[in-house]
């Protein structure tokens, strides 16, 4: 079993996880409540999403930024959307580098620690947030009859905030760890799914099943594609955007 002693200041870490359960009960469809605590105060913060993936996770990390800065470190488990389960590639072993998942290639571009939990025992504070949330908040949702997800991402603003509030605690050092955003890096830009691919000799590159026709007269083997949050897709080579259809 995996064993630390809790966190001093906020900020300092924050526990992160996924959560599947039939949220709405029979008002619904299951769907994932993606949590976070903060390890020394206890406050959470939380969202609905459909599904347990890299856009979700890489969504609600952007909203937690926006609500409270950037972390110093984020404790998860070895799911595949947090941790790589690729094999390295032969520049990756010549650098002694590990493959990274799109979210922790994300949070190192944000200067952020990833810490993997070994076992679920390791990350207990998350785990008993979301036991205690499956009895307190699908309660309160069932008296609101909320039965989408909108409408309860609504209320989780004003519940999670509650909750810190009764039942969060003082950290055992003052002062909050979080950081704000650096000026020079875009938010949007590093929170997204980044796929490095080849540009061929007729200016097209294929990803995802679609072919996309690079209309800027650029000289390059490899280009990067990238799909953000808000479902878009950009083109990128080194620091310039390409226009493409």
């Amino acid at each position: 079993r995996q064993w630390r002693e809790r966190k001093e200041c906020f900020g300092e870490m924050v526990q992160m996880d996924g959560s599947h359960h039939k949220w709405f009960e029979d008002r619904g469809a299951p769907c994932v409540l993606m949590g976070y605590i903060d390890d020394a105060t206890g406050r959470p913060f939380a969202r609905f999403y459909p599904y347990e993936g890299t856009l979700p996770a890489l969504d609600s990390f952007k909203r937690y930024i926006k609500k409270h800065g950037i972390p110093i470190s984020v404790y998860l488990d070895k799911h595949t959307t947090y941790k790589s389960n690729g094999k390295p590639s032969i520049e990756d072993e010549l650098n002694n580098v590990a493959p990274l998942s799109q979210f922790e290639r994300a949070l190192k571009e944000l200067g952020v620690e990833v810490i993997h939990a070994n076992s679920p025992q390791a990350k207990g504070r998350i785990e008993r947030l979301f036991n205690t949330f499956q009895d307190r908040l699908i309660k309160e949702m069932r008296l609101r009859k909320i039965c989408a997800i909108e409408a309860a991402n609504a209320f989780l603003g004003r519940y999670t905030l509650e909750y810190g509030r009764r039942f969060g605690r003082e950290p055992a050092k003052e002062g909050d760890l979080h950081r704000p955003l650096p000026k020079e890096i875009a938010l949007d830009r590093a929170l997204c799914i980044k796929t490095d691919r080849v540009l061929r000799n007729d200016f097209t590159v294929a990803h995802n099943g679609v072919l996309y026709q690079i209309l800027d007269n650029v000289r390059a083997e490899r280009i990067v594609v990238e799909e953000h949050i808000n479902g878009s897709v950009k083109i990128w080579y080194k620091n310039t955007t390409l226009r493409f259809r």
